[in-house]
């Protein structure tokens, strides 16, 4: 099993920067792919970012991409997301997710990922 807590979260103006950080416990995380995902109220959860289990690849949604960056420091056993040009679109609850396996491009279903956080709430006032 592996646990994980997000935190980070809070209130950012319309331009500003956040860093979300989601920490696990239970087991290394050196063999997992590691995601964001979003979830705004009334609307599905989206997938936001993924990071290889090495950080060796990343891929981002479109609309995030060169805003927002997904890294890991595995020693730590944590992941990161900067969250860079905030728009008030951004708002939401962020979830941390990870899932076996090497690939990343097009990891993009919530369903993939076996393991999740509860989330951190993210508000972006404009």
């Amino acid at each position: 099993q592996v646990q994980l807590v997000e935190s980070g979260g809070g209130l950012v103006q319309a331009g500003g920067s956040l860093r979300l950080s989601c920490a696990a416990s239970g087991r290394t995380l050196s063999s997992y792919a590691m995601g964001w995902f979003r979830q705004a109220p009334g609307k599905e959860r989206e997938f936001v970012a993924v990071i290889r289990y090495n950080g060796g690849s990343t891929y981002y949604a479109d609309s995030v991409k060169g805003r927002f960056t997904i890294s890991r420091d595995n020693a730590k056993n944590t992941v990161y997301l900067q969250m860079n040009s905030a728009k008030p679109e951004d708002t939401a609850v962020y979830y941390c997710a990870a899932r076996l396996g090497a690939a990343v491009i097009g990891v993009t279903a919530a369903s993939r990922y076996e393991y999740w956080g509860q989330g951190t709430q993210v508000t972006v006032s404009s």
